[in-house]
């Protein structure tokens, strides 16, 4: 394809394209050039999935032989930390292009961290983990590829956080430390007039030019905007909403396989809009998925495993570190909910009266674990007791419990009364319809304690905002970042989960959110991440860190139900390079620890 290209005239050379010394990444196996690897993709909320595919940093999660995640360096030629940990340096590859093959250097950096990071009309709020101690993260540009990141005090943890998150907001794809400034810097406050942001907001038809960035951003969101100068692998053609968004190769991307081909094999990439899960059971069975995990329901496995043949493809196991969980809102608009979700004796109620096995035979083709969340096996942080903490079940004590909090008046369809005399009645939200028959299940077994639970399937963005805008009372979420805890601890502190609101009152020092009522064990567990992200050494910083997680469990502020289980990805004939067995993490950014961009086809 680019080969193409070149002889037209409307690229470089290869040589040319590339890194002086590109990075390499040992394929497992030197593929072909060519081909189009199709997928499916729910909506425009659906944009984690086809981002994960591709996502960059200085420093990726990979899987080394034995399956172990490792990190390895990614648009960098080499790092070095101090010994104390307070200084991080980085060197970019001499030569590195971003996708429109403009040079990256450390003038991108200097945009990133001035104009952006630092930038308050567009990071209201820096991010507690780039800024231990409340003191954010600083800048030195050393030359046109070297950078220093220094901190106040030792971030043993730092790296770890970069693979995962980068830099944080305001992109999709997130490369770190980086934003390409030629591009981007027309559509920032610090070099564009209020007359040229005012233009560009109308243009892209947003309320104001700030509309411009983030996440869901017009222009820095990559699956938005096709303009967007990137480092990934593929770059956006088609964006969503479409019936098929499609991605193409970068022609400047940075990485070879260990015969020096650049990479990635693949040209492009489709995702094809599916409705229902029906309609994807649909394109699986008719050979239309080349790879995906994505969406893929263990309630179907027999449904999978009866199609292969059919389909032209095999079912190829991923180890889940997912735990399917209920989580409550404790800072719920509602005031008689949210001193029901507060008390750890009614959280303990609803855990108990869920028969997880039940759970597990009916929707997990037997493939899943009952745990709590909590540090999942293979972790360092894995404990036994943290895992099976009030995982039985046993309707009798969660009866008992209820009745102990005063819930004992019942109507007469054997419901019980809240203290206001309305019936005990609660909203579980869950973002995909595959989950319904879960919910159902739900529903039935806490009816037989006397709550009545109502399931509410609704789209991923609405169902997104809802936390964000503390709009739920329930939702059921597979709770992630469950291996290396320290390389994201927001969602187990509260963040986007059970306690939003206190996490924003954490984040801004008590500009906004909610604070924490005084003795809360949620304040422990933000002096214990206080701690581990200021101490001196790893042993130092872990015995917070399971300070932090114990505290966590113990409150069963999210109320697992079924995890560690089988991971179905469905893997075409014709695909080559994917990697059975490993495990799937958010942190490790899902798919993406099998280095998608060494994934290639089979050429008719």
């Amino acid at each position: 394809m680019l080969t193409e290209m070149v002889e037209a005239g409307e690229l470089p050379p290869v040589d040319e394209r590339l890194p002086t010394s590109p990075t390499v990444v040992e394929a497992v196996e030197v593929g072909q050039y060519g081909g189009t690897w199709h997928r499916a993709y729910s909506g425009p909320g659906d944009r984690w999935g086809p981002t994960k595919l591709m996502e960059e940093r200085v420093l990726k999660w990979t899987a080394d032989a034995d399956g172990n995640a490792v990190l390895q360096p990614g648009y960098i030629e080499s790092y070095s930390v101090n010994e104390d940990s307070t200084e991080f340096t980085f060197t970019l590859l001499e030569g590195l292009k971003w996708s429109d093959g403009m040079p990256v250097t450390t003038e991108d950096v200097e945009f990133w961290y001035k104009d952006v990071f630092l930038n308050t009309e567009i990071v209201p709020n820096i991010d507690p983990t780039f800024a231990p101690g409340g003191k954010p993260l600083e800048l030195e540009i050393k030359d046109e590829r070297t950078f220093t990141i220094k901190f106040a005090q030792p971030y043993v943890y730092f790296l770890q956080i970069l693979a995962k998150d980068s830099t944080g907001e305001p992109s999709l794809d997130r490369p770190s430390f980086l934003f390409p400034k030629h591009y981007l810097s027309q559509y920032n406050n610090n070099y564009a007039s209020e007359e040229e942001l005012a233009a560009a907001a109308a243009k892209y038809n947003v309320e104001n030019w700030k509309g411009l960035w983030g996440s869901k951003g017009v222009l820095t969101a990559w699956w938005n905007n096709p303009e967007l100068p990137v480092l990934t692998a593929w770059k956006i053609e088609t964006p969503a909403p479409a019936d098929v968004v499609t991605m193409v190769r970068n022609p400047y991307y940075y990485a070879v396989d260990q015969e020096g081909n650049q990479l990635p094999y693949i040209d492009r990439i489709e995702h094809r809009l599916y409705q229902d899960p029906e309609t994807l059971n649909l394109m699986v069975a008719q050979g239309q998925i080349d790879m995906q995990g994505r969406g893929m329901n263990l309630d179907n496995y027999t449904f999978y495993k009866e199609n292969e043949e059919r389909g032209n493809y095999e079912v190829v196991p991923g180890r889940d570190s997912n735990v399917w969980s209920i989580v409550p809102n404790l800072t719920v608009k509602d005031e008689v909910l949210q001193e029901l979700f507060q008390s750890a004796d009614f959280r303990q109620a609803m855990s108990l009266s869920v028969d997880r096995e039940a759970i597990i035979e009916l929707t997990q083709s037997g493939l899943a674990n009952a745990v709590a969340v909590a540090p999942v096996n293979g972790s360092p942080y894995h404990k036994d007791d943290l895992s099976s903490h009030w995982v039985d079940y046993d309707p009798d004590t969660a009866d008992s419990l209820l009745d102990g909090l005063g819930l004992t008046e019942r109507d007469g369809a054997g419901f019980r009364l809240r203290p206001d005399g309305q019936r005990l009645s609660v909203t579980i939200e869950t973002s995909d319809q595959a989950n319904a028959k879960t919910l159902e299940l739900l529903s039935g077994m806490f009816a037989d304690v006397g709550i009545e639970l109502l399931p509410r399937v609704i789209d991923r963005t609405q169902w997104d905002n809802n936390r964000d805008n503390n709009d739920f009372q329930l939702q059921w979420m597979p709770f992630d970042r469950l291996t290396y805890v320290p390389a994201d601890p927001r969602l187990m502190m509260g963040s986007q989960s059970y306690g939003t609101e206190y996490f924003k009152w954490y984040q801004t020092n008590g500009e906004s959110g909610v604070e924490p009522p005084e003795g809360s064990a949620i304040r422990e567990m933000y002096a214990d991440w206080d701690k581990a992200s200021q101490a001196v050494s790893l042993e130092e910083a872990d015995a917070a860190v399971n300070e932090m997680i114990a505290t966590f469990v113990d409150q069963g502020y999210v109320i697992g139900v079924y995890g560690e289980g089988v991971l179905v990805n469905i893997v075409s004939d014709r695909m080559n390079n994917f990697v059975p067995n490993l495990v799937q993490d958010d942190i490790f950014r899902g798919v993406g620890i099998a280095r998608t961009q060494q994934f290639w086809l089979d050429q008719e």
